[in-house]
């Protein structure tokens, strides 16, 4: 939640489609611009790709197992199989049903409150018997060895297993930052933007953890849950509570779900990847917008693309899922936290052109507990999570956080620094149509100074704040 604070006192500021990386552009001082905006955004290009495949790779995987029910065989090509079509079925309504989108974020929102709402009275009233709350708040599982290999609770302690299962946590409450990738589209965004990020956190956070308490109060036996044949205790609770028509009916609706979450993370995705190809980031061929359907439409399928190729090594190791929501994890906090740092550093430029909805004078130790709390989840979900550590159950992030690390920082000082000058100038042109916004105003009031200057009017005056010059 201090994250999103932090993020929610940035977009009100700058609420451009770009997001974390356009916010550490404006909020960097000059000479440092290009290199911030550089760095973040494709370490949010990979967060966002990462978050893509965990939620519709994930969704496949559900697919498959519900279909095992009915004695279909799951395999790893066949998962993948679904995932291409789910993607498919995302680019599409991406390109072509823009309008339609308005339809399914309607029905999303009925969907995950009053249906899920639904849902869980309807698991509670069907379970033959309820979990005691001594059970539900008392009783510790590992889960993270096998019947022949102690976990890492053995191993190492409990306290390393809590730490280690925070990364579903975390990564659950993840993708906040789509309000502020949408905020071009948005009416009122500096006041709008704010209030997704804050309530997207915090319903997310209780509700959540109501549905959780749901199903862990209806299981049944235990040991049958954690080890069910379909390898998915969600599924198992239902089979146990609904019998095997209603699990199919109550996991089908799950999937909806997902397929959902999915649509619009592709949505927030191709918004980030074209307005970085708009700055330079990324090569021009993806600053295109289609002119029939107002759809960044090339955006949308490269999205799709790169998400489904970072699934591939799923048909290989065991543990893709887990490695997505590692790297999607940790690629978003790391690109959220570099604009809050920067607001941390150079917190009286801010003060200068933050927007109606701050922090006021809890925006610097928020600010700090948000840094100092992305720190350490980012070692933690580096960590391994599964006891032995094999091929096939090591943990990739690191490897992969390292490797876009390596080409974000040397790709810079190889050549990107040459040409590369952030987005200053179509953030500006962006901002300036978004009239409620305080650093829209400030970049309107450049351009007409500007205009005045070079009319011989008015001599810029150099004692003003760098980015009203």
């Amino acid at each position: 939640m201090t994250i999103a604070l932090s993020m929610a006192e940035i977009v009100s500021a700058i609420p451009t489609s770009g997001g974390p990386y356009h916010w550490s552009a404006l909020l960097a001082r000059h000479q440092h611009s290009a290199c911030a905006a550089w760095i973040t955004g494709w370490f949010n290009l990979l967060g966002q790709v990462a978050v893509t495949t965990g939620i519709s790779f994930g969704g496949a995987g559900l697919i498959s197992t519900l279909a095992t029910v009915r004695g279909y065989e799951a395999t790893a090509p066949r998962t993948i199989g679904i995932y291409a079509a789910l993607l498919v079925s995302h680019g599409l309504i991406n390109t072509f049903g823009i309008r339609l989108l308005g339809f399914f974020n309607r029905s999303s929102i009925a969907i995950q409150s009053l249906g899920v709402t639904g849902l869980c009275i309807a698991l509670l009233v069907k379970a033959p018997t309820h979990r005691t709350a001594k059970e539900v708040f008392g009783f510790f599982y590992d889960g993270t060895g096998s019947d022949t290999v102690e976990g890492w609770g053995g191993r190492a302690s409990d306290v390393y297993v809590a730490l280690i299962g925070m990364l579903l946590t975390q990564y659950t409450i993840t993708g906040y930052d789509a309000s502020a990738h949408m905020s071009e589209e948005t009416h009122n965004a500096a006041r709008s933007a704010p209030i997704g990020v804050i309530t997207s956190v915090g319903a997310s956070s209780v509700f959540g953890f109501f549905v959780l308490l749901s199903f862990l109060f209806s299981i049944q036996d235990f040991q049958g849950t954690v080890g069910s044949a379909y390898e998915q205790p969600v599924l198992q609770i239902f089979l146990d509570c609904f019998g095997e028509t209603g699990a199919i009916v109550a996991f089908s609706f799950v999937c909806i779900i997902v397929w959902h979450c999915g649509l619009f993370s592709i949505t927030a995705n191709s918004r980030m990847m074209y307005a970085f190809a708009r700055d330079g980031g990324l090569p021009s061929f993806f600053d295109k917008v289609d002119s029939r359907h107002a759809v960044p439409v090339r955006t949308v399928w490269l999205s799709c693309l790169l998400a489904f190729i970072l699934a591939l090594p799923s048909l290989g190791s065991t543990v893709a899922f887990s490695a997505a929501t590692s790297i999607a994890t940790t690629g978003l906090y790391i690109s959220y936290t570099i604009p809050i740092a920067i607001l941390l550093i150079e917190h009286d430029r801010f003060l200068e052109i933050r927007g109606p909805w701050n922090l006021g004078r809890f925006s610097k130790p928020i600010g700090l507990v948000a840094v100092l709390w992305v720190i350490f989840v980012t070692i933690i979900f580096c960590l391994p999570t599964v006891n032995p550590v094999t091929s096939q159950t090591i943990n990739y992030t690191p490897a992969a956080v390292g490797a876009v690390t390596i080409w974000a920082v040397g790709s810079w000082f190889l050549w990107a620094r040459r040409w590369f000058k952030g987005p200053r100038q179509a953030a500006f042109q962006d901002m300036a149509a978004l009239p409620d916004a305080p650093l829209a105003r400030r970049c309107s009031d450049a351009s007409e100074n500007k205009a005045k200057a070079e009319a011989g009017v008015r001599e810029v005056d150099e004692s003003e704040p760098e980015e009203v010059k």
